[in-house]
């Protein structure tokens, strides 16, 4: 009862006020509500009740939002503004990226560094390479580039390092092992290159910055790189067949075991990650004919949780959000999702996860602690793509891809009413797209 009344004193005062709550009058308004309450006899405990309620209701208080976003098809990026009070949202600025005017470059993953300083965007298509670019943040000049392997994808900067993990996507190549290329962001060099599985995607780095997650989308592998050693650490198969009838996984890898079978069949240009022989394809490359399994699971993204040992990794051809213990390295949850999730991010109070539904035209909003979808929303087109969220975990930011010769769209989603809020039109084929900052009104 006693809560009730002050959190309505609290409301009333700010109400009451010339000016709604921002950071510039907290002060006053808070005198202002500590000098009200004299009447209550607050005590310490109460005093630190109200500021803690100020707090609260202060995060309830309209906010901008910017976020950046590649335009596949076009070669540009789009810095989105989103007002959270009155739900509009604008392209404040189109950024036209590239090396090749007459050509198609396709800028493709976008990240920004810990400290908000740069952008990263990767080049997908090349002669044969692509390449990875940096940009300043606001003025959004181009700082310097360096080239990368085949249709490189998703990246993240380690907070522990310093060096930014880019995956290899090589979607048009051979189905051959890739690399993970390691590049110093401050000189734009590349340190060295992890060899890794085929088509590696969703690059993520745990939140201490020791590890980076990512998938082998061919093999339906979840591979987790040491950051600082620069080796693969271990792999883990993701598919069905390894759970056992508790509903686990017990498949783990034996670091000694599986370094020497993938040392062995990468010396003869082989992939030999499953066993079922019903399920494979042949493929050739120098002419001899080689079995490569087609994948079950089909993962395209992986992500940290930010406080649990645990990894989400989005099953594109299974239709599941899958977690891993990362302690246990095994299976302990399949969530059932919709049609092809490709994208998928966890918010930063781990409490929510975030999928967008390629297949589907559409996005899912899990709770982590039931294991359930609490909500499908639709999306503006039909090819749903990026996922990206606000640091107050209030808002998802959702690329859209379009069809053909159509624009394609950011999707804004209020993770709390769980509906969609607002649509900005883009250039084509909206892909890559990267929560920058937020700033209040």
């Amino acid at each position: 009862m006693e809560k009730a009344l002050l959190k309505e004193l609290i409301n009333h005062t700010i109400k009451g006020s010339p000016a709604p709550l921002t950071p510039k009058n907290r002060y006053a308004i808070t005198m202002s509500v500590l000098d009200r309450i004299k009447n209550f006899h607050c005590n310490s405990r109460c005093i630190i009740a109200v500021l803690a309620l100020m707090m609260t209701t202060s995060q309830s208080f309209a906010q901008e939002y910017y976020v950046y976003v590649a335009a596949e098809s076009e070669d540009e990026v789009h810095l989105v503004h989103f007002n959270g009070k009155t739900n509009e949202a604008k392209i404040a600025k189109t950024i036209e990226v590239g090396r090749y005017p007459t050509e198609t470059d396709g800028p493709h993953g976008i990240n920004i560094s810990p400290d908000g300083e740069y952008w990263f965007l990767s080049i997908a298509h090349g002669n044969p390479y692509g390449m990875l670019a940096k940009y300043k943040t606001g003025t959004d000049e181009l700082v310097g580039t360096t080239d990368l392997g085949m249709f490189p994808a998703s990246m993240e900067i380690s907070k522990s390092t310093g060096l930014l993990y880019v995956v290899n996507f090589n979607l048009h190549g051979e189905m051959i092992p890739s690399t993970v290329s390691v590049v110093d962001p401050d000189l734009m060099e590349v340190v060295t290159e992890i060899k890794t599985g085929v088509m590696p995607h969703g690059s993520r780095i745990s939140d201490d910055g020791s590890k980076q997650y990512h998938v082998s989308m061919m093999t339906d592998e979840l591979y987790e790189i040491n950051t600082a050693g620069l080796n693969v650490n271990r792999i883990l198969s993701l598919k069905k067949q390894a759970m056992n009838m508790d509903g686990k996984d017990h498949s783990k890898h034996g670091m000694d075991k599986d370094k020497k079978e993938r040392s062995d069949h990468e010396k003869k240009g082989e992939d030999h990650s499953g066993h079922d022989m019903d399920n494979m394809k042949e493929v050739k490359k120098d002419g001899m004919k080689m079995m490569h399994h087609k994948p079950e699971v089909k993962p395209t993204w992986a992500d940290p949780h930010p406080t649990k040992p645990l990894v989400y990794v989005a099953g594109n051809g299974s239709n599941e959000i899958i977690e891993i213990d990362t302690e246990k390295w095994e299976i302990t949850r399949r969530f059932k999702a919709g049609k092809a999730p490709y994208n998928l991010e966890v918010s930063h109070d781990g409490k929510l996860l975030v999928a967008s539904y390629k297949g589907e035209a559409a996005s899912g909003i899990f709770d982590l602690k039931s294991g359930k979808e609490i909500a499908k929303i639709e999306n503006s087109r039909r090819i749903t793509h990026g996922v990206a969220i606000s640091k107050d975990n209030r808002y998802a930011f959702l690329s859209v891809e379009g069809i053909g010769g159509e624009p394609g769209s950011v999707d804004v989603i209020d993770l709390k009413t769980k509906k969609r809020v607002a649509v900005i039109e883009t250039g084509k084929q909206a892909g890559g797209i990267v929560f920058w900052k937020q700033t209040a009104p």
